[in-house]
């Protein structure tokens, strides 16, 4: 950042959810999506033109960074005696000096400008708010968390190895604990498991300014009690014991509550928590929230990466479930640089309700149908089927009148919708539905429509639907009974990456995610008032239990670890995860995306048990523009291996994606194992190590030739000699192409005004207007529609639709009758993308110009702003890696 210009970090300050209130001419402002980041989906945060709330950084570098407590409160000193001096107005809400140094303060307007222009202020920070990760939804399961355990090696490590987690504190940002549940301890306080924590906000703090329970000042208390119970989930999944068991039972908690009973936290709360976590000498800290499409530079990213860095705390936090919306989806505080970001696969049973039919000897669990009534829990009816194990149109043609009047059906997946299907065996009289699967996997179906279903309709996977089958048509027939018993079936998706679980790279290309774990409907501990268990799913989930992981191999290697550091605490997880097939056809044998899975599946077991570990644990190789890389890797023994061992070291692919960057990514023909696969080789191919010493290779990856703008990736494999053998792996992933060749500004490019704000399903939102003759008086109006913001911010509004990620936007003033240029209007640094191709960014400008330490008030006129766009990771000097936009003329006239 040059010393004398302006920069926000865009960090979301202004990504809108938009509800448009559109003139009669539709090419005065292009229409834009409403449903742009809405604050209830992950990554959601919400800033608005009439943002008040700001992070003021200073100049003096924390004491993390270099500073002194002295120079932290002697700079704090200086900034409140200059914004006295100066007659700022501004309401402090945190101060910060251990991890950032500096402010989250309230001011609007000119005294913001007035902020940006005292002595010592180095920049300024929109303070975004940050929703919980939206559960993703089940379909009726429940898992059993021993279960996941078992996928990642947890349940060896507790009962053969005997650890635990002990002695290891690990600090949970979220929606609080509730210890009285006696999974977690039962009590509160220095004796308790749940021994220390804060709530930084009280039960009513809401600060989604979209929603109608908007409340935005927080009420801390001592209390870190849960009224949501997402964070009682997320601590039971690392350490419960009791009726659940987490994975790292025997490790102690801090409780730091940042959100109320619902809606959305500040980063500024975020912040200040982690420094008391910083401050209650936490050795571990998971974060299940996150900001999707963001860049790892925002005020809290650069905190948890000095957590990790300056003071050996291991950092933790989901990667996002944003799976949908295709590459660079991953979320912040995941994206740090330092930070483990965290993938979800899903799980390999689940338990649930189940029928029983004639002879078959085992329950059958079944799902039930959403739209259809509940399923009852007794009472027998005859079966009866019209297809086969082959057809393919099963039930979607109607069924002969009154022939399944008292029946169950049961009908094969295909062709039409499940509504279709059971309207059809409604209309025949049938009592009841028995979909099943025509592939692999747990099947989830919904019959919503009109007219509605009112008999019960369930469904079952493949192989069950099939033994029904061949009952039904067998001499005897078959009838079905429902019980009220649970039993646990076989997930056909799992141990595969969570079809919602986010695509990195981040946008600088670094790899991520690292790591993946379990996520898919996780049994674990909840509020007693909630009924103290339930299941919850997404990448949340998976977050903790490599969280407890991490306390497990604390506990392994106490000593050892502790000099290594939190970056080889991460190093030596990825040397020991296992890459998965690809969930899109697992039978073809073909490793998932690394840009989706990262190393792998993690192996808590291997890694306590690793002899080595190999150095970088990842390989992030940019360009393919720039050539063939080479890199070198380490490979060093840890203390205890006794023995020389030799390694050989292999390459082993995985799957490409296409250059579609919003909306699900394809891979590259999955048939063709070699299609965008990278070509490596490795001098020398073997090496032998002794005890406790290093020996070093050299890797030499060739990108693809394309797709262009894909991301190819792979695993460096290296085998040891020992009996019985290690294997160890490095991810790497590149992009293949020219990365400022992405074009940013592709759809909508338009001034605007606010026009108020209105209720947009039920949510609060601004609303815009064009400016064909418009004079912008620069303060407050009365809100019209009076939904929850009395007044609005009368500036102009610079709305863009972003396609992808870029490094900054300039803003320039011109006054409209000389072109003469009047200073930088506003900057930003690392924007992040929209989330749909109809979906807008809105940029308020204040009338202010000029560079730090001398903004300027521009005088009653008409001005015309021109964007200067720097495309992600370009040169601002290389024109072909830059682009621009003149906007139309705005009138100022201030009473």
């Amino acid at each position: 950042m040059g010393v004398g210009r302006v920069r926000l970090s865009f960090a979301l300050l202004v990504a809108f959810t938009l509800a448009i209130a559109w003139p009669a001419r539709a090419d005065d402002v292009p229409q834009a999506d409403p449903l742009d980041v809405q604050p209830a989906t992950e990554g959601g945060v919400v800033g608005d033109a009439s943002t008040t709330s700001w992070f003021v950084e200073l100049t003096a570098p924390s004491t993390s960074d270099g500073g002194t407590a002295a120079t932290v409160a002697a700079s704090h000193d200086a900034f409140k005696g200059a914004a006295n001096a100066k007659g700022v107005n501004y309401a402090q809400r945190f101060e910060y000096g251990d991890l950032w140094n500096g402010f989250a303060v309230d001011a609007f307007g000119a005294d913001v400008s007035a902020l940006r222009g005292l002595d010592g202020v180095k920049n300024l920070w929109p303070v975004t708010t940050a929703s919980l990760p939206a559960p993703e939804a089940g379909d009726g399961e429940t898992i059993d968390l021993a279960t996941s355990l078992g996928m990642i090696g947890a349940d060896t490590v507790q009962h053969d190895l005997g650890i635990t987690g002990k002695n290891v504190n690990v600090a949970i940002m979220d929606t609080g604990i509730d210890y009285d549940n006696p999974d977690l301890g039962g009590c509160f306080g220095p004796s308790c498991r749940v021994f220390t924590g804060w709530d930084f906000v009280g039960d009513n703090f809401n600060a989604d300014s979209t929603s109608l329970a908007y409340s935005p000042i927080p009420v801390p208390d001592p209390n870190p009690d849960d009224c949501n119970g997402h964070g009682t989930h997320v601590a039971g999944i690392v350490g419960a014991k009791g009726v659940v068991t987490g994975v790292a039972p025997g490790v102690r908690f801090g409780a730091y509550r940042v959100f109320g009973c619902q809606g959305s936290t500040t980063a500024a709360i975020m912040l200040a928590a982690m420094e008391r976590a910083l401050a209650d000498r936490m050795d571990v800290l998971n974060m299940s929230i996150g900001s999707a499409f963001q860049w790892p530079t925002y005020p809290t990213a650069i905190a948890a990466d000095r957590l990790v860095t300056k003071h050996g705390m291991v950092v933790v936090a989901s990667i996002g479930n944003n799976g949908a919306m295709g590459l660079y989806s991953a979320g912040a505080p995941g994206l740090g640089a330092n930070v483990i970001g965290v993938a979800s696969f899903d799980n390999t049973f689940v338990n649930r309700q189940s029928i029983r039919v004639s002879d078959i000897a085992t329950a059958i669990g079944y799902t039930g149908a959403t739209g259809a009534p509940p399923a009852p829990t007794s009472g027998s009816l005859p079966l009866q089927t019209f297809g086969t194990p082959t057809t393919v149109n099963d039930g979607c043609a109607a069924f002969p009148v009154g022939s399944l009047v008292g029946k169950a059906v049961l009908i094969r997946r295909g062709t039409c919708t499940f509504y279709a299907k059971a309207f059809n065996a409604q209309a025949a009289g049938a009592s009841a539905v028995v979909l099943y699967n025509n592939a692999a996997g747990i099947l989830s179906a919904s019959v919503t429509g009109t007219p509605p279903i009112t008999i019960p309709v369930v469904a079952v996977d493949q192989r069950d639907g099939n033994a029904i089958w061949a009952k039904i048509t067998s001499a005897a027939g078959a009838s079905l009974t429902w019980t009220t018993e649970i039993t646990s079936v076989r997930n056909g998706t799992g141990n595969l990456i969570s079809s919602f679980s986010s695509y990195g790279p981040s946008p600088d290309l670094d790899l991520k995610p690292d790591i993946g774990a379990p996520g898919g409907s996780i049994y674990s501990t909840l509020p007693l008032e909630q009924g103290g268990h339930g299941s919850m799913s997404g990448t949340s989930m998976s977050s903790p239990h490599v969280a407890g992981a991490v306390a497990l191999l604390l506990e392994s290697r106490p000593k050892s670890l502790r000099e290594l550091g939190p970056q080889r605490v991460l190093g030596i997880l990825q040397n020991s995860a296992k890459p998965h097939v690809w969930s899109g056809n697992p039978t073809l044998g073909l490793l998932d995306n690394v840009h989706r899975q990262g190393a792998g599946m993690l192996d808590i077991r291997a890694a306590i048990e690793a002899n080595a570990e190999i150095t970088p644990s990842k390989l992030s190789l940019g360009e393919s523009q720039a050539g063939a890389a080479t890199r070198t890797l380490t490979i060093r023994s840890l203390p205890g291996t006794g023995k020389a061992v030799t390694y050989t070291f292999e390459h082993e692919p995985a799957l490409a994606t296409n250059g579609v960057i919003n909306g699900p990514s394809e891979v590259i023909n999955p048939s063709d194992p070699t299609a965008g696969s990278a070509s490596v080789s490795f001098s020398p191919s073997t090496v032998t190590v002794k005890n406790n010493q290093a020996a070093s290779v050299n890797v030499t990856i060739n990108a693809p030739s394309g797709p262009d703008h894909g991301i190819y990736g792979g695993y460096l494999r290296i085998s040891s000699d020992e009996s019985p053998a290690k294997v160890y792996r490095v991810p790497y992933t590149g992009f293949i192409g020219d990365y400022q060749s992405i074009a940013v500004l592709t759809g909508t490019k338009v001034a605007a005004r606010q026009t108020g704000w209105v209720n947009s399903m039920g949510a609060i939102a601004p609303s815009f207007n064009g400016i064909t003759g418009y004079r912008f008086t620069m303060g407050e109006k009365p809100n019209p529609g009076g939904f929850g913001h009395p007044t609005f911010t009368d500036v102009p509004n610079y709305l863009l639709h972003l396609d992808f990620q870029s490094s900054r936007a300039t803003f320039t003033a011109f006054d409209a009758a000389t072109g003469a240029p009047q200073g930088e209007a506003m900057s930003f640094d690392n924007l992040p993308r929209n989330s749909a191709s109809t979906s807008v960014f809105a940029f308020p400008w204040d009338g202010f110009v000029g560079p730090t330490g001398a903004r300027t008030q521009l005088a009653n006129g008409e001005y015309i702003l021109k964007l200067t766009l720097v495309r992600a990771l370009g040169n601002p000097s290389n024109l072909a890696q830059v682009e621009s936009q003149t906007f139309a003329k705005v009138n100022i006239q201030r009473p």
